[in-house]
């Protein structure tokens, strides 16, 4: 694999990790602050726990699109992409049942994912997963 590409799936593994961090810290913090239905909902606890299992199995893609498995790198490719459209609608939605709190740790997931999808997308690590039928520069 090119040593570019290589260099930019690691940094997606590291903005992954970073996600899992960020959303362990939100469990935190909403557990700290479960005596306050007014800055802790359902909705809190619902998106806080998915987008911690999401941001663990995305660091595991991470680590098969770096040993070459192209779905994982298509997956990463996608998700990147289409959840930082989600967050911002989330982050913009005027009545979303998320309090400012998860709004803003939201759109801090938002901005590392966006990164992701910065670099998912790049010449060098889209070359090392061709499609299907095209020559690529894995191995």
């Amino acid at each position: 694999m090119d040593n570019k590409a290589l260099v930019d799936l690691r940094r997606i593994r590291s903005l992954f990790i970073g996600m899992a961090a960020v959303s362990l810290v939100t469990l935190i913090i909403a557990t700290a602050l479960r005596n306050r239905p007014d800055l802790v909902n359902w909705v809190v606890w619902v998106r806080g726990g998915a987008v911690a299992a999401a941001s663990l199995w995305l660091v595991s893609l991470a680590g098969q699109a770096l040993g070459g498995k192209r779905p994982a790198y298509v997956r990463i490719r996608t998700l990147s992409i289409l959840g930082t459209i989600g967050i911002v609608l989330i982050c913009v939605a005027p009545d979303s049942g998320y309090p400012l709190w998860m709004k803003v740790d939201q759109g801090l997931i938002g901005l590392l994912l966006a990164g992701v999808a910065v670099l998912a997308n790049r010449r060098a690590v889209r070359a090392a997963f061709p499609s299907p039928g095209q020559t690529g520069k894995l191995g």
